[in-house]
């Protein structure tokens, strides 16, 4: 069994920004029926749905935000929703408190210049803006992390130009070098990390030998282990390699709503651009994804005139432009529901079950090694475990609780070759009896 080490304290960060539908009904990704795993975090074991309140955190718990500082983004404002939008729990907000949103649905943006005007011969975006727009966080709807990645990568490519390379860990999601074959850029660079982390040892090896523009794409919460990288370390490295850093805290970026985990993202603050991804560690149904960006300034280069949505006399009257605020025309307010459970729990009530789900996960580690039959990977860093029957198929007893209906669990294959049973504990109603009953399962399922 192998150990992993987390990196130290750090400022939470980056929130969302525009309206969304839907109530805000928390993603349970562990469960004993079959049922598809929505994103990255494949599911565990367990029934139940969650409540307004599942840890017992007060609705009226900080209202507001999401944690602010990770990239300094400013979080977005929502008030006023009736609370059915919800669960049923009442929507109290003190107007004073500290967080405490507007009585509007509305954006939050830093102040920007009215964007150059193009003529109808071309529809290239402005990159007009003002010094205080520049110096400013912002922060984006997507998705999900794939939307993300792929603006992340998009952005940095229209900073540094197109001969931009992509440098990654083995460990980081498929969606990023996808993202740079789909925008055309050079061949990324790919960091071996056989123990499941970017180390900034050989991160700073490669550097030394590329040159030309560079974006390093680090991962707090990976796919496979939900191990985070040595964050602190890496963004030294990107500074003193003149790099740009992209952070995707898809699955990890939830930690920043617990004061007893949010330490494990220091560093995050350096980066760039940070992709989060509600719908994992913000219990919200999709899409509920996030683009952070330290400076708006960036975003500039999204912004695109159509007359018949945002003319330029409407933009200059305050009607609000949101054209350049995606690379989709039509889409739905997604933040609303975030927007919902932000008010109705709050940061603290959201830290609660964030801190409930990867206690869960210790425990559920701590019942794996205490069975002689099955073997731990490692401690859980945030709220994923990988275990194995000892001496057995892997692919074949996942398999085989799948098609007989009994639990549905992921795989992941580690840097020593070997594959793993996967579970990201999600639900916060997951008790002892259901982590034994899951483990029973995958026993009686092992041939002998």
């Amino acid at each position: 069994m192998r150990g992993e080490s987390a990196p130290e304290p750090a400022a939470p960060g980056a929130g969302p920004e525009e309206p969304a539908p839907e109530p805000a009904t928390p993603d349970a990704e562990a469960r004993t029926a079959p049922a598809e795993g929505a994103s990255g975090a494949s599911p565990a074991a367990v029934p139940g749905a969650l409540p307004a309140a599942a840890s017992g955190a007060s609705p009226a718990a900080v209202p507001g935000a999401l944690p602010a500082a990770a990239s300094g983004a400013s979080p977005a404002a929502a008030s006023g929703v009736p609370a059915s939008a919800a669960s049923g729990a009442p929507l109290a907000a003190a107007p004073g408190a500290p967080g405490a949103a507007p009585n509007t649905l509305a954006r939050t943006t830093p102040a920007r210049t009215t964007p150059a005007k193009t003529t109808p011969a071309s529809n290239a975006p402005a990159k007009t803006t003002s010094a205080k727009a520049a110096s400013a966080p912002d922060a984006l709807v997507t998705t999900g992390g794939t939307e993300s990645n792929h603006l992340a990568l998009l952005l940095a490519r229209e900073a540094q130009g197109p001969g931009v390379r992509l440098v990654c860990g083995a460990n980081a999601h498929h969606s990023l070098t996808r993202a740079a074959w789909l925008l055309g850029l050079p061949e990324p660079v790919v960091v071996p990390t056989p123990e499941g982390v970017l180390e900034p040892a050989a991160l700073d090896d490669v550097l030394a030998r590329l040159d030309g523009p560079l974006l390093v794409a680090a991962t707090a919460g990976t796919t496979d282990a939900g191990l985070i990288d040595p964050l602190p370390g890496i963004a030294a490295r990107c500074a003193a390699h003149g790099a740009r850093l992209h952070v995707d805290a898809a699955y990890g970026g939830g930690l920043l709503f617990s004061d007893r985990h949010r330490g494990k993202l220091a560093g995050t603050g350096a980066a760039d651009t940070v992709t989060l991804d509600l719908h994992k560690l913000g219990w919200q149904p999709v899409a509920a994804g996030l683009l952070a960006v330290r400076d708006a300034g960036d975003l500039a280069v999204l912004r695109h005139r159509a007359d018949y949505l945002n003319a330029d006399d409407d933009t200059e009257a305050g009607l609000p432009d949101l054209l350049g605020r995606s690379l989709r025309t039509t889409r739905r307010p997604d933040v609303l529901k975030v927007a919902v459970t932000l008010k109705t729990l709050g940061r603290t009530g959201l830290g609660a079950l964030v801190d409930q789900v990867c206690a869960l996960a210790q425990e559920f580690a701590d019942r794996v090694a205490a069975r002689p039959g099955l073997e731990l990977y490692a401690r859980p860093v945030v709220s994923t475990v990988l275990f194995r029957p000892v001496d057995a198929d892997v692919a074949v007893v996942r398999r085989a609780l799948l098609e007989q209906g009994r639990a549905v669990l992921g795989r992941a294959r580690t840097g020593d070759g070997r594959l793993w049973l996967k579970a990201t504990l999600l639900n916060p109603h997951t008790g002892p009896a259901d982590l034994d009953r899951l483990l029973n399962l995958v026993e009686g399922t092992t041939p002998r």
